[in-house]
């Protein structure tokens, strides 16, 4: 009998993960399997999702990676460690949550950067800038969030703007925001990008399209690039393993 599995977030027009899975399946002759979108509007849908659908496991994707936490019974240590949740499993009728975004993005942040030192800007504060932050403390590599507006521990994208020559001391740029995920291709973080440099290194969790005008100004500018395909390749075999755990 086959198994049914799923991904949650709003909108989800952008995701490849239904595709990612189903070839999965295919490969391990699990016909029977299954793995569908289910765009919620708002988390309020979600215990009537859970109680029509016979589920083993949830992916969870933007906006709902923190808030969805409520929602469950318990949480794997590295989706404490993250304060974030990408992968639900269903466990004798409890919700146990994990964070597969954190070993996924480590493992392709340092196959990217190598044991190059830097300091990093983060682009964002939402739930996928969690598990960034925590592959980055793990890595021992100095980071500072950048924000629509300034706090204690943030700059904003105007500071950054008024004071270009920053990006001297950041070498490496994460984008965990969804500007310039399709289809709202012509969006970007504001940032001056005449600035940028060889030694630079961009990294955007976004990987529909596969270069983002981020990643797109980044070349112009000679830096090195790189989209979040391979991490979001890792964070799905992550969470098949836990979902057969």
């Amino acid at each position: 009998m086959g198994q049914h599995f799923g991904l949650i977030g709003y909108p989800l027009g952008h995701s490849f993960s239904q595709g990612y899975f189903q070839k999965k399946f295919e490969k391990l002759g699990l016909v029977d399997n299954t793995y569908s979108t289910f765009e919620l509007s708002s988390l309020n849908e979600f215990p009537r999702l859970i109680q029509s659908k016979k589920l083993a496991g949830l992916n969870v994707t933007i906006p709902y990676k923190q808030d969805i936490i409520s929602y469950l019974d318990s949480l794997d240590v590295s989706a404490e460690k993250v304060g974030a949740v990408n992968v639900i499993k269903f466990s004798n009728d409890r919700l146990i949550g994990y964070n597969t975004d954190y070993p996924a993005f480590k493992k392709s942040l340092r196959e990217f950067i190598g044991q190059i030192e830097c300091r990093a800007l983060v682009l964002g504060t939402g739930g996928a800038s969690k598990a960034v932050i925590a592959s980055l403390e793990d890595l021992s590599i100095e980071f500072h969030q950048v924000s629509r507006i300034a706090t204690a521990n943030a700059f904003s994208y105007e500071q950054i703007m008024l004071k270009p020559e920053m990006l001297e001391e950041y070498k490496l740029i994460i984008n965990t925001t969804p500007l310039g995920m399709s289809p709202n291709l012509n969006t970007f973080p504001s940032l001056p990008y005449e600035n940028l440099t060889s030694s630079h290194f961009l990294f955007d969790l976004v990987y529909n399209p596969e270069i983002t005008m981020f990643l797109k100004k980044g070349k112009q500018a000679g830096s090195q690039v790189k989209n979040g395909l391979e991490m979001l390749h890792l964070q799905a075999d992550l969470a098949w393993d836990i979902w057969n755990a």
